[in-house]
């Protein structure tokens, strides 16, 4: 969920940027002032089937495994997690580099060598992400997190009538979600969301006490905050497993920082 939290709050930044960027001292321009954001309005509710948990026994001791690296920073321990040869990294193409280990293009593709240490974090919550489900393709092969069942027709005219793309949606990890009036976890509860897509807004609150709380748009038009642990982003990047004699691998990963 820290992904979809970042990227709304990214694009909030942004847009503050914008609005205070300083006037062209050569050209005399005022400075620019970002559009006013368009009027919320009712959208049709779409129904989502959450994934589930994977209970197999021993892929929940190889995540706690995973967990324990990730804590510690230790390579050398992931490193005995990850396959030796054909790692994939997926985006539009596989960028790994196959002259290269699997924990040498792990390492890439999630920025495990970023000085904030981002890339340990990123692999701590896969370890701690209890949904996988199958890649479509590559039989054996297991992704997390997993997604959610959605009607694909709904959801291409849920994006055309809204104006929106699918970053800017995401789900409840259960149904009866506390949709607060303002931006603290002590406000009213104005309504409760029930399993159906839920639109996350720009303007996200920053200075918020407790949880952090997500802006959304409900589908009866209203918005409000809600807590920003107890939604998923939808289309997020995935750690890919795989399992054979010697036990479960990390097999590959998709997504990532575009190169």
């Amino acid at each position: 969920m820290r992904r979809l939290a970042i990227a709304a709050a990214s694009l909030a930044v942004a847009v503050v940027a914008l609005a205070a960027a300083p006037a062209d001292a050569q050209s005399g321009l005022l400075p620019l002032k970002p559009p006013p954001p368009a009027p919320i309005k009712p959208y049709p509710p779409v129904a989502v089937t959450a994934p589930v948990a994977d209970n197999d026994a021993s892929f929940i001791a190889f995540r706690k495994e995973l967990g324990e690296a990730a804590a510690k920073k230790d390579r050398a321990a992931l490193a005995r997690l990850v396959v030796a040869q054909n790692f994939f990294w997926i985006q539009d193409r596989d960028l790994a580099d196959h002259h290269k280990s699997g924990i040498d293009n792990l390492a890439k593709a999630v920025g495990l060598d970023a000085p904030d240490g981002s890339g340990w974090e990123s692999l701590n919550e896969y370890a701690n992400e209890p949904t996988a489900d199958e890649w479509p393709g590559r039989k054996g092969v297991l992704c997390s997190p997993a997604q959610p069942r959605i009607d694909p027709k709904a959801f291409q005219a849920l994006l055309e009538n809204t104006g929106t793309d699918p970053s800017e949606w995401g789900y409840p990890i259960n149904g009866g979600l506390d949709v607060h009036a303002g931006a603290k976890p002590s406000s009213a509860i104005a309504e409760k969301l029930g399993m159906v897509l839920v639109r996350v807004l720009p303007d996200q609150p920053q200075d918020a006490d407790g949880p952090a709380l997500l802006h959304i748009a409900t589908p009866s038009g209203k918005s409000g905050y809600v807590d920003a642990q107890q939604l998923s982003p939808l289309g997020s990047d995935e750690l890919c497993y795989s399992k054979d004699a010697g036990g479960w691998k990390i097999a590959g990963y998709i997504g990532g920082a575009p190169q």
